[in-house]
């Protein structure tokens, strides 16, 4: 079992950043692979960027060259720098943690990008 914990959310003006963590309880957490999703209002959840256990990085093409990426396994954490926000860039977003046939969510937190 894995419980993940979002924060960072918030509202910011277009062209801002925010920076969003997110704390696993996991011991084994360096095995998972991390990824940050996010649903906007009437629309169906997406992925926004993963991470794998060993560094790889995938964007989706809406966010890549302005958000990134990471994980510090030290502290069981993932993040993601968004730069360059949009409005269409508001979203409730989630943490999610995956092994093959295993997922686990976190319960997400707001970004507001208001123009």
């Amino acid at each position: 079992q894995v419980q993940l914990v979002e924060s960072g959310g918030g509202l910011v003006q277009s062209g801002g950043s925010l920076r969003l963590s997110c704390a696993a309880s996991n011991r084994i957490f360096s095995i998972y692979t991390m990824g940050w999703y996010r649903q906007a209002p009437g629309k169906q959840r997406e992925l926004v960027a993963r991470i794998t256990s060993v560094g790889s990085t995938n964007y989706a093409d809406s966010v890549k060259g302005r958000f990134t990426i990471s994980r510090d396994n030290a502290k069981n954490t993932v993040y993601l720098q968004m730069n360059s926000l949009k409005p269409d860039d508001t979203a409730v977003y989630y943490c999610n943690a995956a092994l093959p046939g295993i997922y686990y969510w976190g319960q997400g937190t707001q970004v507001t990008v208001s123009s």
